[in-house]
C-alpha cells in the first residue's frame, strides 16, 4: 500500500509542467478553508489566551540572518546531544535480540523518534517565534511543525526507498503527536474529522513547498508560499509589508536548512544525530 507521505509525493510528480504559481493558489485555497474549520473548534479558552505568547519586536537584524555558507547539521562524535544505540552484552543482549530489539525495523523506529524530537525541539522553543516575530498559537505551531517535517522528509527522500520507508515512521510519530496537540487544544468531539482536515493541510503544504523549490519556480515563489502557509491569518494572498522582512528571512532560513540537510550524512539522518540551525542567543543588533 502506498504510504500517505508517498501519495503526496506522487501528487507532486503528476504536476508535470503545471505552472507552480497556479498550483500554489489551489493548495492555498484548500489550506485556508481547512484552517478556518479547525480554528473554529480549536480556538483557545480565555485562560489559554492569557498564557499564549504574543509577538514582540524581533531582537535581531533579520536582513543579515541566514546568509552564511551551508554546512552539515550532523552532531559531533563527542556532542552531549547525541543519542546512541543501547549496547548490551550477555544474556540481556540475547534476550533483546530474540525480541527483535535489534531488528532493522526496531532500529528505524528508535531513529525516527529521535528525528521527530529534533523537529519539535526546534518548533516548540521560544526562539523561532521571537526571531521571526510570530505569535505562538496552535495554528502557528502546526504550520512550523509541518514546515520542519517537510525539511526532513525532503532530505530522507534523497535516500531512495529506504529513506521513504524511514520517513513513513517519522510521519506516523508526527501524526500521533498532532492528535495529542489537537486534543490538548480542546478538540475532543469529532477528533477524526479534524485530523483529516489537518492531514489535507499537511499534504497541501508539503506539495506547495516542493513546487516552490523546483528549478523552474520563480524566485519569489518560496516567500509567497511561506507567507500563505505560516504568516497569513486572514487569507490574504499578498504579503503584508510589515511582515515582509520576516518572510524573506524565513525563506532564506528554509533554503539554507535544505542545503545543510543535503550535506548531512545518511547515518546522522537515520539516527537523528543532527540539529537544526540554532536560533537562540543571536547577538546581531537590531537595525534602527
Amino acid at each position: 500500500m502506498l504510504s500517505r507521505w508517498n501519495r503526496a509525493i506522487s501528487h507532486l510528480s503528476k504536476l508535470g509542467s503545471m505552472n507552480a504559481a497556479e498550483y500554489g493558489k489551489d493548495v492555498y485555497s484548500i489550506s485556508r478553508r481547512s484552517y478556518a474549520k479547525v480554528a473554529a473548534v480549536a480556538s483557545p479558552t480565555t485562560a489559554e489566551s492569557a498564557n499564549k505568547t504574543s509577538p514582540t519586536k524581533s531582537l535581531v537584524n533579520l536582513d543579515k540572518m541566514f546568509r552564511s555558507k551551508p554546512c552539515s547539521l550532523a552532531l559531533a562524535p563527542d556532542s552531549l546531544l547525541r543519542v546512541e544505540e543501547p549496547k548490551y552484552e550477555g544474556i540481556r543482549y540475547l534476550m533483546l535480540k530474540m525480541m527483535l530489539f535489534y531488528s532493522k525495523q526496531s532500529k528505524a523506529l528508535r531513529g525516527a523518534n529521535v528525528v521527530y524530537r529534533r523537529i519539535i525541539s526546534q518548533v516548540d522553543k521560544p526562539a523561532i517565534y521571537e526571531v521571526f516575530n510570530l505569535e505562538k498559537t496552535f495554528k502557528m505551531t502546526f504550520s512550523l511543525l509541518v514546515l520542519h517535517m517537510w525539511l526532513c522528509l525532503r532530505r530522507l527522500k534523497e535516500e531512495g526507498k529506504e529513506g521513504s520507508e524511514f520517513g513513513q515512521y517519522v510521519y506516523e510519530i508526527y501524526n500521533h503527536d498532532v492528535e495529542l496537540r489537537v486534543s490538548k487544544a480542546g478538540v475532543n468531539l469529532l477528533l477524526i474529522k479534524w485530523m483529516k482536515e489537518l492531514e489535507k493541510i499537511f499534504y497541501g503544504n508539503i506539495v506547495a513547498y516542493d513546487a516552490a523549490m523546483l528549478p523552474e519556480a520563480k524566485p519569489d515563489e518560496l516567500p509567497n508560499v511561506i507567507w500563505r502557509n505560516v504568516f497569513s491569518d486572514d487569507g490574504a494572498s499578498e504579503q503584508d509589508e510589515a511582515a515582509s522582512r520576516a518572510v524573506q528571512a524565513m525563506a532564506r532560513y528554509v533554503r539554507r536548512e535544505v542545503s545543510c540537510l543535503s550535506l548531512t550524512g545518511k547515518e546522522a539522518m537515520f539516527s537523528g544525530n543532527f540539529t537544526f540551525t540554532s536560533l537562540e542567543n543571536t547577538s546581531v543588533p537590531v537595525r534602527r
